[in-house]
């Protein structure tokens, strides 16, 4: 089935378009959410969420803005970032073990493999350095534009701007 067929279907609530969708941006979604949280069950229980969320605004998606990817995305990235600051979560991560920070470490050089469920990450390569850096902070790792802005020293609005453009760029990559 067409992809602008199934959205159309998913828009009318077709529980198959819906189930179609899940199985096609999963696995992308939950390592996003993942990358944010480090915690695959709340990661999970973060990614139904998102579908749900997304089901009941199917309606708020326009393809004239950016494709159905982009956006369930940005709900997806939105939502963890809320997860994170939640007290509960503030709270479940206060006494966390090494292992966790060893794999932080581990992970926060580049973009993470789980992250990469439909091949991203070939078309992220192929920016500039300065795109790959800013796309990495907001999009894989999580950080708000204003951490974006205190790690790389920059401008909150140059952050904004840059990130506007690169994932404009982005675009132009992976439709080409």
């Amino acid at each position: 089935m067409q992809l602008e067929v199934l959205i159309s279907k998913f828009q009318q609530k077709d529980e198959k378009a819906f189930t179609e969708l899940y199985r096609m941006y999963g696995d992308s979604m939950h390592g996003v959410i993942y990358n944010i949280l480090r915690d695959h069950a709340i990661a999970e229980e973060v990614m139904q969420d998102v579908f749900i969320k997304a089901w009941n605004n199917a309606n708020s998606y326009s393809a004239e803005k950016g494709r159905f990817f982009t956006w369930i995305l940005n709900i997806a990235r939105n939502a963890a970032i809320d997860k994170t600051r939640s007290k509960a979560f503030k709270n479940s991560k206060k006494n966390l073990n090494a292992e966790y920070f060893v794999d932080i470490l581990q992970h926060t050089d580049s973009l993470d493999d789980q992250t990469d469920a439909i091949g991203i990450k070939k078309f992220v390569s192929q920016l500039a350095k300065k795109c790959i850096e800013v796309i990495e902070l907001l999009y894989f790792k999580g950080f708000t534009q204003k951490e974006a802005s205190e790690a790389l020293d920059m401008p909150i609005g140059t952050i904004k701007t840059r990130n506007r453009n690169c994932i404009k760029e982005l675009r132009t990559i992976v439709l080409n």
